[in-house]
Order: structure tokens, then sequence, then C-alpha cells
């Protein structure tokens, strides 16, 4: 007979796990962040397309002139001579959030001289998102056979990197400077600043010069500012402009010339 300290007792049932609730706070918290995200992104591609428009009358003045034929779309403006042509042609880079037109008077005595110039307006309007190949601009004037690059502010920085292009003959920057070491570019490379350049200030320039190559030509227009590379009225940060701008285009059309034509 068994003893009843010695039968043995039942086993109790597991109790079931509850299943393990989801912290609502950490999908609040990864919601909130990438609605910033969004938010963030939406707002620099609506402010990247607020543009500094090109002035009017300089406009008009380019549209009048019988020695320039000047075509443009929202992208790209190309003005080509209406005489001889030299077989020239410049690939220009318009500066952060420049609308591309606001060059076309100041470029339009090079056009006049014999070389097709073509405007072209950045990615998202700012030149550090342009990842179109050189060649995706040249083909805007298959007629060229001999292209230059360059470009204003931040589209002469990557202008630096097209330099290095085959189908690149030389390099001109208007108040611009590279972001890296191109001085075994091998190119003739031409510098156009301003004595009065609040944002490529003069310092910025000379600084500047160990990257670019030795026998880079260097040019500076005397009174002028940053704006003045184009007509888009002023731009903050800017330096004051103590000279016109017929003065700044006919310089600028000097130095451009000689140093295509050498």
């Amino acid at each position: 007979m068994t003893h009843p300290e010695e039968t043995p007792m039942p086993r109790q049932a597991a109790a079931p796990r509850r299943p393990r609730r989801r912290h609502p706070r950490a999908g609040v918290a990864l919601v909130a962040g990438l609605s910033v995200v969004v938010l963030v992104v939406v707002g620099f591609v609506v402010m990247a397309q607020i543009t500094y428009p090109a002035e009017r009358d300089p406009v008009q003045q380019v549209a009048a002139d019988s020695a320039v034929h000047t075509s443009w779309s929202y992208g790209d403006v190309v003005m080509t001579p209406t005489g001889d042509s030299t077989g020239t042609g410049l690939v220009f880079l318009a500066g952060a959030k420049v609308d591309p037109l606001a060059y076309a008077d100041k470029l339009s005595g090079l056009v006049e001289a014999g070389t097709t110039v073509v405007i072209v307006r950045p990615v998202l309007n700012f030149a550090i998102f342009e990842f179109r190949p050189f060649s995706a601009f040249t083909a805007l004037a298959p007629d060229v056979t001999d292209w230059f690059v360059g470009g204003h502010s931040l589209g002469g920085v990557k202008a630096c990197q097209y330099a290095s292009d085959d189908a690149v003959s030389g390099l001109i920057l208007f108040g611009s400077y590279c972001a890296g070491d191109i001085a075994d570019l091998g190119k003739p490379v031409l510098s156009i600043s301003a004595s009065n350049d609040g944002l490529s200030t003069p310092a910025k320039i000379e600084a500047s010069k160990a990257d670019l190559p030795a026998d880079t030509e260097f040019v500076v227009i005397e009174g002028a500012n940053h704006a003045q590379f184009g007509d888009y009225g002023m731009q903050p940060g800017d330096g004051t402009s103590t000279v016109s701008d017929t003065t700044v285009k006919d310089e600028l059309t000097a130095a451009l010339v000689r140093f295509i034509r050498n």
C-alpha cells in the first residue's frame, strides 16, 4: 500500500506565454523621423527651384543682337554666331540657383567673335548634383570641333571636374576655384575674378592658386563683384560694385577671346 506522502503529484500545465507588445513610442518615433526627412528633402527641392531670375534688359539686348542666334529651354541656352564661326565652343555651367539666361549677355561678346556658347542649368540648380557626361552638353552644338568648359561660382567647381575629359581643350573660371588639385591638368586655364567679390573673395582665389596649373592665366576685374559675372541682380553676402556692367562685359569678352584664340 502506497503511503499518501509518496503519491506523485500531478504536473500543472505551464501558463501560456503572452506575446510581446511593441512599444508604441518606437513606432511613433520612426514615423516622425521619416516625416522629418521627407520634409527636409521636399523643402530643399522647392527651395532649389527658386532661382535668381535673369534681368530683362540684358536678355532683350541679346535677343536683338543680329550677330548672335539664341535658342533656349528650361535646361539650357545655346548661342551661336550668325557670322563666321571659329569652330570653338564653350560649355558654361550656371552658378547655384542662377537662371542660365542671366549669363547670356555677358557671354554674347564671345559669340560675336565666332565661339558657340552652351549655358547649362545644373541638376536641381546646384552643380554639385550634376551627373550628366560632358557629351550631353556638346551634343547641343554638334558642329563645334574644339570645346572649352567653364562656369561661375559653384558651376566653376563642377567645370573643374569636367576639365579632365578628353573632349575639353581648356578650363575657364568666373569667380570660382577648384575643390581639388588639378595642377597636373596639362591644359590651359583662365581664372577671372572680381576685386569686390564678397563670396569668392580675392583671399579665396589667392589661396586656391596652388590647385591650378602653374601657367594658369589670372585676370582680375577691378571694382566688380560676384553677381556681375551674370545679370541677375544683387546676391546676399556679395561685395559692393564700383564699376558698370558694360565695363565688366567688355573685360570679360577681351579676356575670353584672347584666351580661346591662343
